[in-house]
């Protein structure tokens, strides 16, 4: 059966759940085969294997620490050269996005960013895409060269297929422009508790009707009930009430959890366009012609200051 790279995020060896949904969707083409970069490999490589990883290819270098993004383009391309994939999986993140891109240039061939969604075809895989603020959906597949596809955090459910998951070396010759960017400082982001914006199964965001920075806590209680990640509209972050790293929208993130709740915001076509692709949308606004009612599931009128604080006790409640 063909193989199928897939890159590897992780952090310090703990692979991130977007992995595990491509090692999942790359099953569906053929054999995986994982790409690691950085240390402890052999640790990463027990959960590689058991979401269907029949190899670990895996490198450490201070290369891939040291310097921004090239040293990871020459050791894919490396990978992918050894391989001779029928494919390439990247996570849609800013930076796989880039090394995805990087790499389709060196092979020559065509890339697709983004998808949502991943088949076999006649022709090479098949991809779909949420595009136009997700006003429509396509598919569509690469017809030069080998596919180099990123595809968005939960896009898919992680499903486990025990494989082999051994681990082999990489050998990789960096190239002049590996070192042209240096990293010269680092510092630790303040961790909240909370998962990841864009990986998280639930978001609850907080727009303009939020009315302050000091109401936040209103929309991070419920989130915390939920185990949930915050967002926010641009409305808000461009008011100052919630740092820009949470912005939701074309101009922030994009996010597809399996439930989002928009607590006052009206749904302008800048924040639908980050949101949309989200598997149940609610929404809280005490304006019954916001737009935001037009791609709900479900839709509460009402007022989100007597309405929030409700709804994250019911849900404290219920849990126990």
């Amino acid at each position: 059966m063909a193989e199928v790279l897939v890159y590897v995020d992780h952090v310090d060896g703990a692979v991130r759940k977007p992995t595990l949904e491509l090692l999942t969707l790359a099953r569906r083409l053929g054999d995986p085969v994982a790409v690691h970069l950085g240390p402890n490999a052999e640790e990463a490589a027990k959960t590689l294997g058991e979401y269907g990883a029949v190899r670990v290819l895996a490198a450490d270098a201070p290369e891939f620490a040291d310097y921004l993004v090239v040293p990871k383009v020459d050791a894919l391309q490396a990978a992918y050269e050894a391989v001779s994939p029928a494919a390439v999986l990247v996570p849609s993140s800013a930076e796989g996005k880039e090394i995805a891109a990087r790499l389709a240039v060196r092979i020559g061939s065509g890339i697709i960013t983004d998808a949502v969604d991943l088949e076999s075809g006649d022709e090479g895989p098949v991809t779909t895409q949420s595009v136009f603020a997700a006003a429509f959906t396509t598919k569509s597949r690469v017809t030069k060269g080998t596919p180099v596809i990123t595809v968005k955090p939960n896009s898919a459910t992680p499903e486990a297929a025990a494989a082999a998951g051994t681990v082999e070396e990489l050998s990789v010759s960096f190239g002049e422009a590996a070192t042209g960017t240096k990293v010269t400082s680092r510092t630790p982001r303040e961790s909240t508790g909370r998962p990841e914006l864009t990986e998280a199964a639930i978001v609850v965001s907080g727009g303009r009707g939020v009315n302050g920075a000091e109401n936040f806590h209103l929309i991070e209680g419920l989130a915390d009930s939920l185990g949930a990640a915050v967002g926010a509209s641009r409305a808000a972050v461009d008011a100052g009430w919630y740092p820009h790293s949470h912005q939701v929208g074309q101009t922030g993130k994009t996010v597809s959890p399996q439930l989002y709740i928009a607590t006052g915001i009206s749904g302008a076509i800048q924040h639908r366009a980050g949101m949309q692709t989200s598997k149940t949308i609610v929404a809280i606004n005490k304006d019954a012609e916001a737009p935001i009612f037009e791609l709900v599931d479900y839709g509460i009128v009402g007022d989100l200051f007597e309405v929030v604080p409700q709804l994250t006790e019911e849900i404290k409640a219920r849990k126990g």
